[in-house]
């Protein structure tokens, strides 16, 4: 292993230089065009008066920016860190009210003028990550998660929380009150079923855990870019998944708690997520606002407002994050406890799942999005035969917060997920890929494409078959170390000395907060500030954009973002390379065991819900039958399955069929019992198709529906083929002699629907 990741450092080290190489090749070409345009001495006099006085405008204003940026933190601050959603809302439950309190709430979204929800539709409960930041994310802007449900006639509650923790409270606490919160959703909303749980990044672990904790309370489950393999990646690629072996473990996240007097800072997180792009943290960021200080400042201070709220945690809470997920990687193997003596196992959720990641995001890459599900289900066929559903959309470029905050996001992949799940009970068990095409015609803009895949197809997204997980194990054992060896010699001295009046202070001077109090109407050296910035923005003066002076800006500003990547570029090489040398040869005396390996198999296995099926393949009503020659039709088709056929299917026969009346569980339920059937003996499926449909007048509406679908929808030559079949399965005469029926069915027989 050394060698190889030897010589993928000298690779990255070689690319590195070569991009930095190429930048800066560009940018002086893009200078040397502009200098080269023939100028009078007048002219370059014009363009440098301009330039300079434009320059100074533009510093004023952007300092006058960051000055606003600062009075908008200060206010938010006092205003006690409110959840800033688009929307208006209302506090429907408190969880610091709770028998086991804890700093949540449960807010129903108002829906905005001229947008109308039904309260019998399904609703969405969307959970934000509290990894940070404060809450509301997912309805930051008008075109957001919130949004496109609210607009779709969805009931919309979302999960915030409080500012600082309930002293005590644990994430199994937490656990326990969102669930609780779906209790009440469903509640209030008991037409429907089941509401939808959306979970954004850490919100999205969150919701699974409510999801094996509860599977009773969770309808379908969207998961937005959130990490559940921890320990995946690919070498020269995912630099994030390092930082806790290279840190030594968990003993930093109670070393920093201990320095908040208990209480950890989330601060702390946000720098990490800073510390990915130094080019964009110290440099580009501020550089786009300086650069387009006329356009950039509203976006700008909007997305500060959310970016700038720090929130706490337990010292507690962040020790199980930190030991369970980001360290141990220990829910895909279902040993994380979340409370003693009971561990968390995905494979009791119940609900069909929804994984959104991107392959532009370094910080929830799409190997920790997707490889819990090779773990806990290693082939297709237990994948199937577990019964769940689990469709998985890629983004081809999108970065992290883009998921959650891009309005175009939002827009095409989020709006065709909530379209997508008005069908996807009624989709077999297996894995799906989703893909969002551009129509040229029709209602809709976008139509949504699903490929079936196998879960061996997910190997595609390593490089070496996951053996570079190999030394993660070892990290774990030393963070065992060293966090035991910190407890005992460094808590106690820490835990007695810096007390939470302390902690408070040190938080107000984290770099983070002193860079907005300081540059803030508190500053008296800034008040004379806003006057300035109001006279140079009522007299800005014009530049010359094409001319040699906002050419060398440009070529200085390209020259600095290539130098801020250069050196990324080499310390995530040379931390991944010291990670590998370190980890590498402890990993032999600690091997690995894949998170597969570990999980204890589920009571009573998953195969005999495959036998009951198939012991009952005689038994059901026309809804069963129709899903049965459905399916029957469909294993004969192409692989794909698009949204906007189905809605077609729905609006012809969609009633007819049964289907849309039975709950949304005992859909799933004859779905998934007939695709068992079909799956695994297509011909006794075909053969005992009368059994469900005893009555002429049954078996003459089926073959209706059939032919009204086989006339509207194009099928591939072996479907149209299955038809005269089903027509002489099902022919009338059929009727003299109907298959002998298994004793003792009782109440199980539904004749009709």
């Amino acid at each position: 292993m050394q060698a190889r990741v030897a010589e993928v450092c000298q690779g990255r080290c070689a690319s590195a230089a070569q991009a930095y190489f190429d930048a800066m090749t560009a940018a002086g070409h893009a200078w040397l065009d502009a200098a080269a345009r023939p100028l009078t001495p007048l002219q370059a006099w014009e363009d440098a008066t301009q330039y300079w006085s434009d320059f100074g405008q533009r510093s004023l204003l952007f300092w006058d920016t960051l000055r606003q940026r600062g009075n908008n933190w200060l206010e938010h601050e006092k205003a006690g860190k409110p959840p800033l959603l688009a929307f208006d809302y209302e506090i429907v439950a408190d969880a610091r009210t709770f028998a086991r309190p804890v700093n949540y709430a449960l807010a129903r979204i108002e829906a905005p003028p001229g947008t109308r929800t039904d309260p019998d539709r399904r609703a969405y409960v969307i959970i934000d990550p509290r990894a940070g930041h404060g809450p509301g994310i997912g309805g930051f802007k008008a075109d957001s998660e919130v949004g496109v449900a609210l607009r779709a006639g969805h009931p919309v509650y979302v999960v915030i929380f409080f500012p600082e923790p309930v002293a005590g409270q644990t994430l199994a606490d937490v656990a326990r009150a969102e669930a609780e919160f779906l209790r009440i959703v469903r509640a209030r909303h008991p037409a429907r079923g089941k509401p939808v749980i959306v979970g954004n990044c850490q919100g999205g672990w969150a919701a699974m855990l409510v999801g094996a904790l509860d599977p009773d309370c969770a309808g379908p489950i969207v998961v937005n870019g959130a990490p559940m393999s921890y320990w995946a990646g690919n070498d020269a690629e995912n630099p994030m998944r390092y930082a806790g072996g290279m840190l030594g473990g968990s003993w930093t996240a109670s070393l920093a708690s201990d320095l908040g007097g208990g209480t950890f800072d989330g601060a702390y997180l946000v720098e990490n997520f800073e510390y990915l792009n130094p080019a964009n943290t110290y440099f580009g960021k501020s550089y786009n606002l300086f650069a387009k200080i006329d356009t950039e400042s509203e976006r700008y201070l909007e997305f500060e407002r959310w970016w700038g709220g720090y929130f706490l945690m337990n010292r507690e809470e962040i020790r199980w994050i930190v030991d369970n997920l980001f360290v141990g990687n220990k829910l895909a193997a279902g040993s994380a406890e979340w409370s003693e003596g009971h561990t968390v196992d995905l494979r009791a959720i119940r609900s069909p799942i929804i994984l959104f990641a991107s392959l532009g995001d370094n910080i929830t890459p799409p190997q920790q999005a997707f490889n819990w599900v090779a773990d806990l289900y290693p082939t297709t066929e237990e994948l199937k035969a577990s019964g769940q559903v689990i469709v998985g959309l890629m983004h081809e470029s999108i970065g992290h917060l883009g998921i959650f905050v891009s309005a175009g996001v939002a827009r095409r992949e989020h709006a065709q997920i909530v379209d997508l799940l008005e069908y996807i009970e009624h989709l077999p068990p297996g894995l799906y890929g989703m893909q969002v095409e551009e129509r040229t015609n029709g209602a809709s803009r976008y139509d949504v494409v699903l490929r079936e895949r196998r879960v061996e197809d997910l190997q595609q997204l390593q490089k070496y078959a996951r053996k570079d997980e190999v030394p993660f194990a070892a990290v774990e054992t030393v963070s065992e170390l060293n966090a035991s060896l910190y407890e005992t010699f460094v808590h106690p001295v820490l835990g007695a000395l810096v007390t939470p009046e302390a902690g408070k202070v040190a938080r107000a001077c984290h770099p983070l907060r002193a860079r907005r109090w300081a540059i803030s109407d508190l500053n008296p050296f800034l008040a004379p500030l806003k006057g300035w910035a109001e006279f140079a923005r009522a007299h800005r003066t014009p530049r010359d954009e094409a001319g040699p002076s906002v050419a060398s800006e440009r070529l200085l500003a390209a020259s600095v973002t290539a130098g801020w990547d250069l050196y990324r570029q080499l310390r995530d090489a040379a931390v991944e390379n010291l990670f590998y040398n370190v980890y590498g040869p402890v990993s032999v005396l600690a091997p690995a065991e894949p998170a597969a390996e570990k999980l204890v198999p589920l009571p009573g296995g998953e195969m005999p819900a495959i036998r009951e099926a198939l012991a009952r393949i005689e038994e059901g009503g026309f809804t069963e039958a129709t899903v049965r020659a459905a399916l029957l039709a469909a294993r004969l088709g192409p692989r794909e399955k698009r949204l906007s056929t189905a809605k077609h299917i729905r609006e012809l026969v969609g009633r007819e069929v049964g289907l849309l009346d039975l709950a949304a569980g005992e859909a799933s339920h004859v779905v998934r019992q007939q695709s068992y059937i079909v799956e695994h003996e297509p011909e006794r499926a075909l053969a005992t198709l009368p059994a469900l449909v005893r009555t002429a007048e049954q078996r003459q509406r089926l073959l209706n529906i059939l032919e009204r679908l086989t006339d509207t929808i194009d099928l591939a030559p072996e479907q149209r083929a299955l038809m005269p079949e089903l027509q002489r399965v099902l022919a009338p005469t059929t009727l003299s002699q109907p298959p002998r029926r298994p004793a003792g069915r009782g109440k199980s027989q539904r004749a009709h629907r």
